[in-house]
């Protein structure tokens, strides 16, 4: 059936169509009549002036629409295929002004708010989801999203621990889910200018890599107070374990070992997906972890992710990640060193640096930095259509998150971990049984 038949019955009248008692010179005379009418077919739905028809859309909805949302967001509403008919979140008050933003956006009052975010996973006209609640529910929410059979973009970090990252790559790979991980600088110019550069030998043989996010803070003690109204939280907490509603633990939220695991695993799975890049090892990993630091008192402060940290990292080929929690946050960078120089991508301005200064020639001028994830969602839209894996996909996201969550293990343990990446073991017990949290009931995977 072309196109111009299946517009012409969506539009036949219900009272053109030949009825019981209606003789077949009466039925010819009114179709003729309606016939002979102007037909009126909006340019949007066949894709004219600069639409695009509905049956081309892909159809998101957003899970989790606080302040990174509101930052990512604009990129994808850039895109006309994409359409956002529905937002959910825990928080009234988010709830209300995320309705609100997609309403205004596209001139109409049709998105849908839900407070309970598998009302969205229900749902069989959405085709994907824009994940970007707090991170201890991007990877158990990513895995309820495949499982719905709903493609994702979901914020890094992208799980709290490695085994719910392998659960993440093998849920995906099962339901034959395109899934796009929120580090966004593999389509930066930037980074990708810097990672060419250490792939064409300009700085030599690669030894180290050196990596900094800011310094923690300590959280202090304070009471807990009655849940504010409009706020459910017992889906803010998700998976993690329940404890009081403490205003900083809720606030500080990435500076608690249960819901985030601190500034390395938050920020850092950045960098570490920038080294795994660089190094070809996106399906494997280091072979050894080493981290110290200072973890707040607990006399003074509830919270207990490090505050300040350094921690270290190994390949079988001898190049080592170090990877520091220190200073502000505008001093935080990637630098790679060879035996022969160096190149440093500052992430605050996005400007690069290098020695020798002659590598900066061949870098062209002009593009946009990693606060522009355009191209990111870009690439996500291809592989949806394509159906072939994303720049960030699960098993990339998951190798690069195992690094942080290494060193976190060993500066907890207080000891050198050796991992075997094939395997995904380390070669201490107690470690091991850490690769996993059982979440709390009844969030389970």
């Amino acid at each position: 059936m072309n196109l111009h038949t299946k517009i012409t019955l969506m539009n036949t009248s219900p009272s053109l169509r030949r009825r019981p008692g209606l003789n077949r010179r009466q039925f010819i005379q009114r179709t003729a009549t309606a016939a002979a009418l102007p037909m009126i077919v909006p340019g949007s739905v066949l894709g004219l002036n600069g639409a695009v028809a509905p049956s081309n859309r892909i159809v998101f909805g957003a899970i989790g629409v606080g302040n990174r949302a509101r930052a990512i967001l604009p990129n994808f509403l850039a895109f006309k295929e994409l359409q956002f008919v529905a937002v959910s979140d825990c928080r009234d008050d988010r709830l209300k002004s995320a309705k609100e933003m997609m309403d205004n956006h596209y001139g109409n009052k049709d998105c849908q708010a839900y407070p309970d975010f598998r009302e969205i996973l229900a749902r069989k006209d959405v085709d994907a989801v824009f994940i970007a609640t707090g991170n201890r529910w991007h990877g158990l929410g990513s895995i309820y999203a495949a499982r719905a059979g709903k493609d994702i973009y979901c914020e890094k970090p992208v799980t709290l621990t490695i085994k719910e990252g392998r659960m993440l790559v093998e849920t995906c790979r099962r339901f034959g889910t395109i899934y796009q991980a929120g580090t966004q600088r593999r389509s930066t110019s930037s980074y990708r200018f810097a990672a060419d550069m250490v792939r064409q030998g300009r700085i030599g043989r690669l030894h180290t890599v050196e990596m900094q996010v800011w310094a923690g803070i300590g959280v202090p003690h304070e009471k807990a107070v009655p849940v504010p109204q409009g706020w459910d939280y017992d889906t803010w907490l998700g998976q993690t374990p329940w404890n009081p509603f403490v205003p900083g633990r809720v606030n500080a939220w990435q500076y608690f070992w249960d819901t985030a695991e601190g500034m390395v695993a938050d920020m850092g799975c950045h960098y570490t997906d920038q080294m795994q890049w660089v190094l070809g090892t996106d399906d494997s990993g280091p072979v050894e972890f080493e981290g110290q630091g200072e973890l707040p008192d607990p006399a003074k402060f509830c919270s207990d992710a490090p505050i300040t940290a350094t921690m270290r990292c190994k390949y079988a080929n001898g190049v080592t990640g170090i990877m520091y929690q220190r200073g502000a946050f505008k001093d935080r960078y990637i630098r790679y060193i060879g035996d022969a120089g160096w190149i440093q991508v500052d992430d605050d301005t996005d400007i690069v640096t290098a020695e020798p200064k002659s590598i900066l020639d061949l870098k062209e001028s002009g593009a946009v930095g990693w606060g522009d994830a355009s191209d990111h969602v870009r690439n996500l839209i291809s592989s949806i259509r394509s159906r072939r894996p994303t720049s960030c996909h699960p098993e990339v996201a998951h190798r690069a998150m195992t690094i942080c969550q290494g060193w976190n293990l060993s500066l907890r343990l207080g000891r050198k971990l050796g991992w075997d990446p094939a395997k995904e073991q380390f070669d201490v017990a107690e470690a091991n049984r850490m690769l996993y949290r059982e979440p709390r009931a009844p969030w389970r995977a």
